[in-house]
């Protein structure tokens, strides 16, 4: 019998590869497993093709705006062949990129689907249904999520897709219908009205984004979209989806009573569940929070030695979060005593325009008793988004009334899923508004705006004065 791993984690998302790099880097002897491609959900189905395709979409929608800037494109037309051989591309060279780290740390891969059998085993079977036995002092549950299925009659019909075949754009629908108004759903729906469907957006929900984006922020997003042409319904409860000879009716029921929208495709964008079935969890004695693994502070399970990351505890489900529990949970078997801190995880929607969040929203903060002052910029008063030709949105920061702490950044409009980064170091440094005025920040950059914003804490804002 070989000696025990120092540590096998089951899973290679995010989460999972990130946890097994972290602790080779600290000496362990690591097994990862994992049933198809490292990388998960996120490289292989989820955010990387996914932005591939914002990006060529993005470009085709500049490129459609070319006579704006002075440069003349004939005809800017979309090639679905060219655009899928380069979503592929693009998840080859990251995929790629991950194994080869994982080899130069010796991480050893066992490829298959495990369950845990014993505190210190998982048990590995392979595609042709052989069993192996894998062995640790310490366990990472890392299995990741699945796309959620309401109890929704019709969802199995031809035509009625998820995110991961809605990943392939070959064929573009004429009208594609998209149950869930969540960060899934919209980015499908700029990429796909990009390439020239006709969108419908069904979400139960009262407003777009539920309990993501800040609430005025959403709201300003709807307007946008349905500016652009999209059929949005807030409101909306879907009851169920049928054939027709011509393709799909969904049949959904709102305030004004039952009606139905009728398309040649529908994306079910519901969210994500942890995905934690048939692992053989409660059956070691790990216990849960419904789907969910609960764990403390520290991503320790109810059974010793075993621990849990990503998707898998349930709360935000994104990779980057996923990434520094990975971290988290390895520093803590090392010896370290480092408790997760989730109040400065950023989250990026890459609609268009794009929005981003990190913290409170005005209406959490409210809701938890503080005092609080809104400070805003628009982005239509901004030099490079004057530049770009893409002034739309704004800076939103949630900070104390009195000292001006900062408790939240939310923001929409240009690149914003990058100048996130600066409200989640704020957030998470503690930072005020006045530490954020009196950082200098390039000119003319998109950045500026963040600085404009707090420059409002003390009436100082110098490019933007509102009427009153």
């Amino acid at each position: 019998m070989t000696d025990p791993y120092d540590l096998a984690i089951l899973g290679g998302g995010p989460g999972g590869y990130v946890a097994a790099l972290r602790a080779a880097q600290l000496g362990m002897r690591v097994a990862l497993v994992e049933g198809a491609r490292v990388g998960g959900t996120c490289l292989n189905v989820g955010c990387i093709p996914t932005k591939a395709l914002v990006t060529a979409t993005e470009l085709l929608t500049r490129a459609r705006r070319a006579a704006e800037y002075g440069i003349r494109i004939p005809q800017a037309e979309p090639d679905l062949e060219g655009i899928m051989a380069y979503q592929r591309a693009a998840v080859e060279r990251l995929v790629g990129g991950v194994e080869q780290l994982l080899k130069e740390w010796k991480v050893t891969v066992v490829r298959g689907r495990g369950r845990l059998v014993r505190p210190d085993a998982l048990s590995v079977t392979d595609g042709a249904g052989g069993t192996t036995e894998v062995t640790a002092r310490h366990i990472i549950l890392a299995p990741g999520s699945v796309t959620a299925r309401p109890p929704i009659p019709g969802l199995d019909l031809p035509g009625v897709v998820t995110s991961t075949e809605a990943l392939d754009v070959s064929t573009v629908p004429a009208h594609l219908i998209v149950i869930g108004g969540g960060v899934i759903g919209l980015e499908f729906v700029c990429i796909y009205q990009a390439l020239g469907s006709r969108v419908t957006v069904l979400e139960m929900m009262p407003d777009l984004l539920p309990g993501a984006a800040d609430e005025a922020i959403a709201k300003r997003l709807g307007v946008l979209l349905r500016r652009r042409g999209m059929d949005i319904r807030a409101g909306a409860t879907v009851q169920g989806v049928e054939e027709t000879e011509a393709g799909l009716r969904v049949r959904f029921s709102t305030s004004r009573g039952e009606e139905a929208v009728e398309g040649d495709r529908v994306l079910l964008a519901t969210g994500r569940w942890p995905n934690t079935a048939d692992l053989g969890l409660e059956e070691v004695g790990i216990r849960m929070n419904r789907r969910a693994i609960a764990v403390d502070e520290y991503l320790r399970t109810s059974v010793p030695n075993v621990w849990a990351i990503g998707d898998a505890v349930g709360g935000m489900m994104l990779a980057h979060k996923a990434m520094v529990d990975g971290r988290v949970a390895v520093e803590n078997i090392a010896g370290q005593k480092r408790a997760v801190d989730y109040r400065s995880v950023p989250w990026a929607i890459f609609t268009s325009p794009e929005v981003a969040g990190v913290g409170l929203t005005e209406a959490q903060a409210r809701q938890q008793g503080a005092d609080v002052r809104v400070l805003q910029f628009p982005f239509s008063a901004n030099p490079r988004a004057q530049i770009l030709g893409e002034t739309e949105g704004l800076v939103r920061i949630v900070c104390e009334a009195g000292s001006g702490r900062v408790l939240g950044v939310h923001m929409m409009g240009p690149h914003v899923t990058e100048l996130i980064a600066e409200g989640a170091l704020a957030v998470q440094t503690g930072a005020t508004a006045d530490d954020l005025a009196w950082t200098t920040h390039a000119h003319p950059t998109l950045t500026e705006a963040v600085l404009e914003a707090a420059l409002g804490f003390r009436g100082a804002t110098i490019h933007y004065h509102r009427k009153t």
